[in-house]
């Protein structure tokens, strides 16, 4: 029996969202300054004024803008090296561990950056559907490549990537409103599985 695993990563298989970890552990104080001034920003995003992708690119912006492509790659292995296995929750580990990688392909769908999600995919031998960042003579412009991997996005990503492949049964984990296409899309969809 051929299956599909489809998980989200932040708050699913982890504790809680990646990006503002990944940012402060990659310039601290950079983040403080940023996170200051991102402030009224948080707010109207709380207050469901603002949409959350503009204010994702633009913190992440305000932070890894100009990078070189090797330090971010660099740094998000150092990151791998510092928070895992700590940031993910035990349940989820043991699940991972115990998939039959013969009868079943994985993916990782999600919202984050591929620059520091991808550390953590290689370890767990699954496929990454990411937000791409774009790099240019590989500087980092601070902009994405295509669409913010989340809500309806996340189930284009997984069609346009298993086109030629069939399964038995799609089972998708998410814990979000932004997961909620990819739930109702899958045949099984795990809602705070591992919470």
């Amino acid at each position: 029996m051929k299956k599909l695993y489809c998980f989200d990563f932040d708050g699913t298989l982890t504790y809680s969202d990646t990006m503002f970890l990944y940012l402060k552990f990659y310039n601290p104080s950079k983040f403080r300054i940023q996170f200051i001034k991102h402030i009224p920003l948080f707010i109207l995003l709380k207050l469901n004024l603002l949409e959350a992708e503009k204010v994702k690119k633009s913190f992440i912006y305000s932070i890894l803008k100009g990078e070189k492509k090797e330090k971010i790659e660099k740094k998000s292995q150092l990151f791998f090296d510092q928070y895992y296995p700590e940031i993910f929750r035990g349940n989820a580990l043991d699940f991972i561990k115990n998939i039959d990688y013969s009868q079943t392909d994985c993916y990782i769908v999600t919202a984050s950056l591929d620059i520091w999600v991808k550390p953590f995919v290689e370890k767990f031998k699954m496929n990454l559907l990411a937000t791409q960042a774009e790099f240019k003579d590989d500087i980092f412009t601070g902009n994405f490549v295509g669409n913010n991997c989340n809500g309806v996005e996340k189930v284009n990503r997984i069609k346009a990537e298993i086109t030629d492949k069939k399964y038995d049964k799609i089972i998708a984990f998410g814990d979000t409103f932004g997961d909620q296409p990819m739930l109702a899309w899958a045949d099984e969809g795990q809602f705070k599985f591992f919470h």
